[in-house]
């Protein structure tokens, strides 16, 4: 199943991402990849690991040395190896953060070549859980792959609503949705009606995530969101979500 987790900057959807990946492992529903395809990538850090490489890193280091392998090593199993070493391994699922974007090269034959051998790890997961950038853009042109859950995530003001009608508006414009597309309002102070949020971005409430203290101050100190206390009220919201959603 693949789960993808959009939205504006600042509304939270890596931290959303990172409580969906935590509630799929606790679940036991492993093997789970995390992909963080946004450009500004923390979803390592909300989960508490370490990334030192990125597909963007992997990409520049192709162009750069023109696709070089050891001798008899095809360039297709070349860059295969190095996505591998390029996933790090957290507690009970696995990392891959897909970097910048492309230079000024040009970089069809290394992105089809990574489109395919990502295709091809996605499928030996059971969940892949994408946090995305709020176009879009990383899934489109980087994997085939179609969704089977789309949360789009913002906050309660106006501005918020508005863009994630665009998101959910792109979304089904790419026609990357085989299951189901819904709203996520994220650090709501009050609820918001299910009509409310229809009639603001055409999509149904899935879940108002309340604002959370304990949330912001795991943030703060740079601590895993994987630790945060099972009363937490963002975590029992998420797992809400997660449970409504056949998870």
């Amino acid at each position: 199943m693949v789960i993808a987790v959009s939205g504006k900057g600042g509304v939270g959807k890596s931290t959303i991402s990172a409580l969906i990946v935590r509630y799929l492992v606790e679940k036991k529903s492993k093997p789970v990849l995390a992909v963080d395809a946004d450009p500004n990538n923390t979803l390592g850090e909300k989960l508490g690991i370490q990334v030192d490489c990125t597909i963007g890193d992997l990409r520049e280091d192709a162009m750069k040395n023109k696709y070089d392998a050891p001798a008899g090593t095809p360039k297709q199993r070349n860059i295969e190896y190095q996505v591998q070493e390029a996933i790090t391994e957290g507690n009970g699922f696995d990392l891959l953060v897909m970097g910048r974007g492309e230079g000024p090269g040009c970089y069809c034959s290394v992105n089809n070549m990574l489109r395919a051998f990502l295709e091809d790890v996605s499928a030996g997961y059971r969940h892949v859980m994408v946090d995305n950038e709020a176009g879009m853009e990383h899934l489109s042109r980087r994997t085939n792959a179609k969704v089977d859950l789309m949360l789009v995530v913002c906050d309660a003001t106006p501005t918020g609503m508005m863009t994630a009608k665009r998101i959910g508006n792109l979304a089904r414009e790419l026609g990357i949705i085989q299951g189901k597309i819904g709203l996520v309002i994220n650090r709501a102070l009050e609820p918001v009606t299910p009509d409310t949020a229809l009639e603001a971005t055409g999509l149904e409430l899935f879940a108002c995530i309340p604002e959370d203290p304990q949330v912001r101050a795991f943030e703060l100190q740079g601590k895993a969101l994987t630790k945060l206390p099972a009363e937490s009220p963002a975590v029992a919201a998420v797992n809400g979500l997660m449970a409504a959603n056949g998870f």
